[in-house]
């Protein structure tokens, strides 16, 4: 018997006169199969248009933001950097003070030989005293880190030593390539000078 003698009622499927019960629930079988893959259905091309959609907005948003933050982790690395070199002086600064050295004197602290210039560590010195400068190049004195991810050569924090006028002495100063940070309206000045240079 062909599957065409079947006539179809009410969901279920009618035989003619005569077919075998065995043979009957095996075609039924079969239809059910037949229904099943057919009503099988995946993401229509309108689904998957506006998902696609919604991640391209998505990522129109949050690239720029993105993008802006590896700038800003740039200019916060200068800064950190800037301020360990001021940090670093003034400790050892303090450990000049407590062994009363003199100007030129190289005293060894944590095993390295550092020389001081007005009570703190030289141009030359300074370098001894930092750990790690990881992401950043030493200039051919050592006073001087460029950050090495950096978009120009300008991003770079500078160490100056010591200086000494009229016999009063002038602490060590942490300059940028756009000038040395003294209050709040300096500091804008740098870090949108730095936004441009790293």
């Amino acid at each position: 018997m062909s599957v065409r003698q079947f006539t179809k009622g009410f969901g279920r499927v009618k035989s003619p006169p005569g077919l075998p019960l065995r043979q009957l629930a095996a075609s039924d079988r079969h239809m059910e199969k037949a229904v099943t893959i057919k009503n099988q259905k995946g993401f229509t091309l309108v689904e998957l248009i506006v998902v696609i959609v919604i991640l391209g907005i998505l990522a129109a948003v949050a690239l720029p933001r993105f993008m802006g933050l590896e700038t800003e982790a740039r200019i916060a690395a200068v800064k950190n950097m800037g301020g360990t070199l001021l940090s670093a002086a003034n400790m050892a600064h303090g450990v000049c003070m407590a062994r009363s050295c003199t100007n030129g004197q190289v005293l060894q602290i944590e095993g390295r030989n550092v020389t001081f210039t007005n009570g703190y560590p030289n141009n030359a010195s300074i370098a001894q005293l930092i750990q790690s400068t990881e992401g950043f190049t030493p200039n051919g004195a050592g006073n001087r880190l460029a950050n090495n991810g950096a978009r120009t050569n300008n991003c770079w924090v500078q160490y100056n030593q010591a200086t000494v006028a009229a016999g009063v002495v002038t602490p060590p100063r942490i300059s940028y390539q756009s000038g040395t940070i003294t209050n709040t309206a300096t500091e804008t000045t740098v870090n949108n000078a730095l936004r441009t240079q790293c």
